[in-house]
């Protein structure tokens, strides 16, 4: 099932129910058409976009479950169209583009990306880290929010210092102010939170992140812990609890 649309009119197709939903976004229709065939033979209702404008319409009025961006399309660009798409909505992002280099990479993630796969890439690779981050992103069943977790559950709020999270609900608060985080920062920032004072390596960050045995650069960390920050100082400008030991990894500080 899948929507093919330079421009968007009309509602997109509803999908199966419990069948989930991924937008794919690139000016290159081969690209478009490969992966939507991929992703339908996974069990995923697709829609595509050849252009950021129309993508930012159609994701503003009819949120998937998770897009696809390439970064280099005219009319708007990947990293517009996130910028713009986030001033609304933290529906996870993967970043598909031919650009390799450091800086584009740090600056996807800085935007809010939750993921970045440089071009040529393995569809299988791809498939895998959708399916991860849906797994991630996946909310919990409305009667499992009502039951009242055991001590030391995996869904329990956890509370260090001015910090609350609340995993069931993917709910963040600093000092009673809320905290917008995608799936990926919510994630490494549980990880950290869990044991306050102990040092977490990149790989022990990315594990918790990225759970499925699949290779991410640990830049990719580097960058989402850069994003933590700075969402945190936006609230608080005295932010420092995410604290970096150099060599070592990093770590939370309830005090």
């Amino acid at each position: 099932m899948s929507e093919t649309s330079d421009s968007v009119t009309g509602e997109a197709p509803v999908p199966d129910e419990g069948q989930r939903t991924i937008a794919l976004v690139d000016d290159d229709r081969n690209i478009l058409t490969t992966l939507s065939i991929a992703l339908q033979a996974e069990g995923y209702a697709t829609r595509v976009y050849s252009d950021g404008e129309a993508a930012l319409e159609a994701l503003r009025k009819n949120p998937p479950d998770l897009a696809v961006f390439d970064i280099k399309m005219p009319r708007m660009d990947g990293m517009e169209l996130l910028q713009k798409l986030r001033e609304t909505s933290d529906i996870p992002v993967i970043f598909l583009t031919s650009k390799d280099q450091e800086e584009d990479e740090e600056a996807g993630l800085a935007m809010g990306a939750d993921d970045y796969i440089a071009k040529p890439f393995s569809q299988r690779l791809l498939v895998a880290r959708i399916r991860a981050i849906l797994r991630r992103a996946a909310p919990l069943p409305q009667d499992e929010q009502d039951v009242v977790p055991m001590p030391d559950g995996p869904h329990d709020t956890i509370t260090r210092g001015r910090l609350v999270m609340d995993p069931a609900r993917h709910q963040v608060t600093w000092d009673g102010k809320p905290v917008s985080l995608t799936v990926t920062e919510f994630l490494i920032l549980e990880a950290l939170a869990i044991r306050p004072g102990v040092i977490k390596s990149r790989n022990q960050l990315m594990d918790a992140a990225y759970p499925d045995d699949i290779f991410v650069d640990d830049r990719t960390v580097d960058s989402h812990i850069k994003r933590l920050r700075r969402k945190f100082r936006a609230v608080d400008s005295g932010f420092g609890a995410i604290e970096t030991l150099y060599g070592a990894g990093y770590s939370f500080s309830d005090g």
